[in-house]
């Protein structure tokens, strides 16, 4: 695995997650999957979709890059393969339009299933007529440079997460949340696990039972010195 941090080169080669448990895993939702995995892998809740009903599974390409310089994400093109994810993380936090309709077009031409980007995108209707997800922490018309190495697959920090290249990435309407590459079975496992339990729960709650009692909080209540006063 390349240095964390590195700038200035491209790891052609990487490890992906098995593409089997990946889809599996883009079965749930990111609250789900966040839960499943010990309620950890989440990325910071600034991270939002650019449209409402995004939708997203696939692989971590990481991109390394510095405040207004797209240059890197273009080198990520050359990389990514049918159901990658790109994943850019800044050196600093910057909300400049980093990413647009034409990068997008690029992206999607070679397979890309979507991107997080932590900075700024532009072109939002354009990219959200093409229907490619992206979540973002920023939209900014600002335009940016080419002139600053980064990297492309070395491990980042992206909105306070660690991702390796080749980690799972999921994200939808409620976030984003990585998964790493070796665990995505098990979290897959743990995810059908509390899906089933809350389907059995959301019955409940249906027929009309309070969660005070299918959560069997009342002892806790009494313990912690709750009481009804009429």
């Amino acid at each position: 695995m390349a240095e964390f941090g590195r700038t200035g080169m491209a790891v052609r080669t990487i490890r992906r997650a098995d593409a089997h448990a990946v889809a599996a895993l883009g079965r749930y939702g990111v609250a789900t999957i966040h839960e499943a995995q010990g309620r950890s892998g989440l990325l910071k809740p600034y991270m939002r979709p650019i449209y409402a009903g995004a939708l997203t599974c696939g692989t971590a390409i990481t991109v390394l890059a510095h405040p207004g310089d797209n240059w890197m994400l273009h080198v990520a093109a050359e990389m990514i393969g049918p159901g990658d994810v790109v994943v850019v993380a800044c050196t600093a936090d910057n909300d400049d339009g980093m990413f647009g309709e034409l990068l997008a077009t690029s992206y999607a031409a070679r397979g890309a299933k979507g991107l997080i980007l932590d900075a700024g995108v532009r072109d939002v209707r354009a990219i959200s007529a093409m229907k490619f997800p992206v979540w973002s922490r920023a939209i900014s018309a600002r335009g940016t440079v080419k002139a600053a190495l980064g990297s492309v697959n070395v491990p980042v920090v992206c909105a306070g997460m660690l991702v390796e290249p080749g980690d799972a990435i999921v994200a939808d309407d409620d976030g984003v949340v990585v998964v790493p590459k070796d665990r995505v079975e098990a979290v897959v496992a743990a995810s059908d696990v509390r899906e089933r339990k809350e389907a059995a729960t959301r019955e409940r709650l249906a027929a009309g039972e309070l969660g005070l009692d299918v959560y069997g909080m009342r002892d806790a209540l009494a313990r912690a010195g709750f009481t009804y006063v009429d």
